[in-house]
């Protein structure tokens, strides 16, 4: 049922998508990009590059929190690495490989593996902090005034939970639910718990998505003007389309529900045909720099050998 479930979505966001470009061609196929667009583009590139390096940090930062001992340069090469693999079926295989390399630095199984388990979610608190403050943005202006309301308790239900007390439980919850069959892998975890509250990686992640909402935001910039007001709608609705495309189990690296969740979102705000070709230059943008990434690293690997 689960495999039937993504095939179910990869082909309703593939569905929509192919729909809203045939409905738009003509727009889309009239846009075009001027030397200062491309120039912008690859700026874009860069801070998306930069972003999962940032990520890496983050990693690092948290490995050190758990007592860890760790090569900055070394692991930061082991993340982008593995980052390319979450397109491989399944979207768990980037994961995989950082346990892996881990392990094989020394660090036991329960921290390697508590470490991965804890950037999802704190990308996913990052992005909920994000989302709840710039919601205002994304809702017609009748909706708004409850918005405002609700969002102070939202902001303290995220922070909360991300409270030792509370993301310890979760955090065990969802390493049984990955390792059911191996009871094993469950006492590894158990036997080791978030000690202190984990702001430094929070505030890290929410600067990791900043930098890769920024490279949106300077793809849109490529194609047409944007006003500073229209700033938080497109962080906002960056955001929400991440966070979907990180927690739907659809295709791998969120390939189609990230487009289809952001032209839903921007589609009563930006021509449609504008929205199609940001979003399709944002896809190739990010894995563009995932791969650069990936083969820098290799190429300094390689080199220090």
């Amino acid at each position: 049922m689960k495999k039937i479930f993504r095939w179910l979505i990869l082909g309703g966001t593939l569905f929509f998508l192919l729909k809203a470009l045939k409905d738009n061609w003509l727009g889309v196929s009239a846009i075009k990009v001027n030397i200062t667009g491309w120039l912008i583009l690859v700026t874009a590139t860069i801070i998306t590059l930069f972003a999962h390096i940032w990520a890496g940090w983050i990693w690092i930062w948290v490995l050190k929190e758990l007592n860890q001992s760790v090569s900055s340069i070394e692991f930061i090469q082991v993340y982008l690495k593995t980052n390319i693999a979450k397109y491989l079926p399944g979207n768990v295989w980037h994961y995989y490989g950082r346990i892996m390399a881990a392990k094989n630095a020394n660090i036991p199984t329960n921290i390697a593996t508590l470490s991965v388990l804890l950037e999802p979610l704190l990308m996913l608190a990052a992005a909920l902090i994000i989302i709840i403050l710039c919601s205002s943005k994304l809702v017609v202006n009748d909706l708004k005034f409850n918005l405002f309301i609700l969002q102070f308790p939202g902001l303290i239900i995220v922070l909360g939970i991300l409270h030792p007390r509370f993301l310890n439980p979760v955090i065990q919850l969802l390493d049984r639910w990955k390792n059911k069959k191996s009871p094993e892998k469950n006492q590894l975890i158990d036997s080791f718990i978030i000690k202190n509250y984990p702001l430094k990686a929070l505030l890290g992640e929410i600067v990791f998505l900043g930098l890769r909402a920024s490279g949106f935001i300077l793809t849109i910039m490529a194609l047409t003007s944007v006003n500073w007001q229209q700033i938080p709608l497109l962080v906002g609705a960056f955001s929400c389309a991440w966070v979907l495309g990180l927690v739907i189990p659809g295709a791998p690296g969120g390939l189609g529900v990230f487009e289809t969740i952001a032209m839903l979102l921007l589609q009563y705000h930006f021509p449609a045909a504008l929205v199609i070709s940001a979003i399709a230059l944002y896809r190739l943008i990010s894995i563009l720099a995932e791969t650069t990434g990936a083969a820098i690293a290799w190429l300094l690997e390689q080199i220090s050998y």
